[in-house]
């Protein structure tokens, strides 16, 4: 799971950039930012949850990360390229928008907006390795268990994932195909490990190596 302290900006911070930059919202399910578009603004959270995700030709999604307020998205973009994700918003969102021209003026009004995307992007790089290792040497039910292990939290002893998360929505971020984690979800609610209370998810006992 990422470190909400290496990519969230801390509120001092996050609250220095929202008096400096415009504000736009955009409803549940609108794309704030499509993958290919050539456009130069970086988007700073200040409430909501978002998505970011890539698209094949054939129409097929991969999840990349989830966003929630203090995070931020489009600093790929300050190479001038074109935007490298697409990016959704799960949940009625507000974001500040900062423009490539302006950057450069909050750096030298905000010091300490620099070093924290410049600690941010090392981070995803760090992420992003692991997940393209995942992705190479590891089957799907190992990167389901994975991603289940990373948004389980500890609960009065127990290992719960709040995070609403669908079948789907998994398929999406581990590369696989929906029916394929039907079957591996199925298996391990059968054998005792897994079990949906609720709204969330519970792990009941730790989960088995191989499928």
């Amino acid at each position: 799971m990422k470190s909400p302290t290496v990519e969230a900006l801390p509120p001092a911070l996050l609250e220095q950039i929202a008096a400096r930059a415009g504000a736009r919202s955009f409803a549940r399910n609108a794309v704030i930012v499509m993958e290919g578009d050539d456009t130069d603004a970086l988007y700073v959270l200040l409430a909501g949850r978002a998505r970011v995700f890539v698209s094949g030709e054939d129409g097929r999604e991969m999840e990349v990360n989830r966003l929630g307020p203090g995070e931020y998205f489009g600093e790929v973009t300050l190479d001038g390229g074109p935007r490298s994700a697409s990016v959704m918003a799960l949940e009625d969102c507000r974001c500040a928008v900062v423009h490539r021209a302006e950057l450069s003026r909050l750096f030298v009004e905000i010091p300490g907006f620099a070093e924290h995307m410049v600690r941010k992007l090392a981070h995803r790089v760090r992420v992003l390795t692991g997940n393209v290792r995942d992705l190479a040497l590891m089957d799907v039910y190992g990167r389901v268990a994975r991603l289940l292990l990373e948004l389980a939290e500890d609960r009065d002893g127990r290992s719960i994932i709040a995070e609403r998360i669908t079948q789907k929505d998994i398929a999406h971020r581990v590369g696989a195909s929906r029916e394929m984690i039907s079957r591996i979800f199925s298996d391990l609610s059968a054998g005792g490990y897994l079990r949906r209370e609720g709204a969330q998810l519970v792990i009941e006992r730790r989960l088995p190596p191989h499928w």
